[in-house]
């Protein structure tokens, strides 16, 4: 699969391809997309062909024969050489006990009752678009085959490609794309001639405190019906995936968990305790080398897997399924960390500098104001650094973008920036991003 060039933040599911030769290690950790099947660009997706599970079975079934086997015969070997003088009576050989119980019911707000809940509304998703495969997860959203998941994992089959819907009772279904959105990595499919689904329960993310549990479920390297548990790490955590065609930024407020996430994992659902969707499973973090051609090689889950909150996501969600092209919030400015402009043109920190550019400090640097732009009409100018956006710190420019994206178009907001030392404030309405920019 033809990845494109991201940055270590990247959801970058695995493909049918020939295998690429090993080359040097990433001067700095890689974000791989854990989650899809085909990724966009550099984004570690998740996706992987796995094999027919009944082969799988038989391996299994015929390893425990052989294990069995092998005991069998030592059994007997060492009987033989140690009853020498057998009695008259035979004694039956002690065999254990089997009891018969019944499976225990599930506690509730426990992980086996969330798992019993859940499963029924969570997809495998195959796709096929040229010479390249690849699969995913997706969310049920209603009866009649609606299914959300994430643009990465269907994108390949945006140009005469196919895809293919896995249930969870064992039955598959066609299913065509209904809309995608790669600034959100979002995507809406529509599974044809399906009925009597079971749609997720979608809850709130707003709601998610650190240190929560909650659980994963998907389709990770295509063992679909996967489960697994964890926490929530950290929120609000920007996660950069790459960009869309356009240039624009791929930048998520994530919700971080340990919950172990995998190429696969990607359109899944992150669930709370009370089986309610609070994220979208969509990237990972993972400690892969590179390859030849600048990509990363696949990796597994080391604990740091990333989900898109599902407030943010929704309003655009329900845009797509109206077949309505997505929209967002903008400020209408491009922007880079502080002192990046320096440090690319060879300054030393300090050199040239105006309010808070120096080299690390905290902030997101104006490059460039749009004509006409809400920030442009607020008073922003090239080398303001926007330390704040209402009460959200910003730390950097994936900060700000991650921010400004959870917002709305048309909704007011409250910019803090510093400016020749300076701290101001500016309250602005929220663009939308019909001509697209960075933030």
């Amino acid at each position: 699969m033809n990845d494109q060039q991201r940055p270590w933040w990247s959801g970058d599911d695995s493909t049918d391809q020939p295998s690429q030769q090993p080359s040097q290690q990433p001067s700095q950790p890689t974000w791989t997309a854990p989650l899809p099947a085909v990724p966009p660009g550099p984004v570690q997706t998740a996706e992987v062909r796995p094999r027919r599970r009944t082969g799988f079975a038989l391996a299994v079934v015929t390893a425990s024969l052989v294990v069995g086997g092998a005991a069998g015969v030592g059994g007997a070997a060492a009987w033989s050489a140690y009853d020498d003088e057998p009695s008259a009576t035979t004694t039956p050989a002690r065999t254990s006990q089997v009891a018969a119980s019944a499976a225990p019911d599930a506690e509730p707000g426990s992980v086996q009752e969330v798992a019993a809940s859940v499963l029924p509304s969570v997809v495998k998703i195959n796709v096929v678009g040229g010479q390249e495969a690849g699969s995913g997860s997706g969310i049920v959203l209603s009866e009649d085959g609606t299914i959300l998941t994430n643009s990465h994992v269907v994108e390949l089959a945006e140009d005469d490609g196919s895809i293919t819907v896995d249930f969870q009772d064992g039955s598959h279904a066609q299913a065509e794309i209904v809309g995608l959105d790669p600034l959100t990595d979002t995507a809406v499919i529509q599974a044809q001639d399906v009925s009597g689904l079971t749609p997720a329960t979608l809850g709130q993310s707003s709601a998610l405190q650190v240190g929560q549990d909650v659980v994963a479920i998907g389709s990770p390297f295509g063992l679909d019906a996967t489960v697994t548990s964890g926490i929530v790490s950290a929120l609000d955590r920007p996660v950069a995936v790459g960009s869309d065609g356009q240039g624009n930024a791929t930048v998520y407020p994530a919700v971080q968990t340990d919950a172990a996430i995998n190429p696969g994992n990607s359109g899944g659902p992150l669930v709370d305790l009370a089986g309610n969707v609070v994220g979208i499973n969509s990237s990972i973090r993972t400690s892969g080398s590179a390859s030849p051609f600048g990509q990363t090689s696949e990796g597994g889950s080391i604990g740091l897997g990333f989900a898109i909150p599902i407030d943010e996501v929704m309003p655009v969600v329900d845009q797509m399924i109206a077949g309505e092209t997505p929209t967002h919030a903008r400020l209408g400015i491009t922007v880079s960390d502080v002192g990046a402009r320096q440090q690319a043109e060879g300054q030393a920190p300090g050199q040239g500098q105006t309010g808070a550019q120096v080299l690390g400090a905290d902030g997101a640097e104006v490059q460039e104001v749009g004509a006409s732009s809400t920030a442009g009409e607020a008073g922003l100018e090239s080398g303001d650094v926007i330390t704040r956006v209402d009460d959200v710190l910003v730390t950097s420019a994936d900060s700000l973008v991650a921010t400004i994206r959870s917002y709305r178009p048309g909704d007011e907001v409250t910019v803090t920036f510093e400016r020749n030392g300076e701290e101001q404030t500016v309250d602005l309405t929220l663009d939308s991003d019909a001509e697209g920019t960075d933030s």
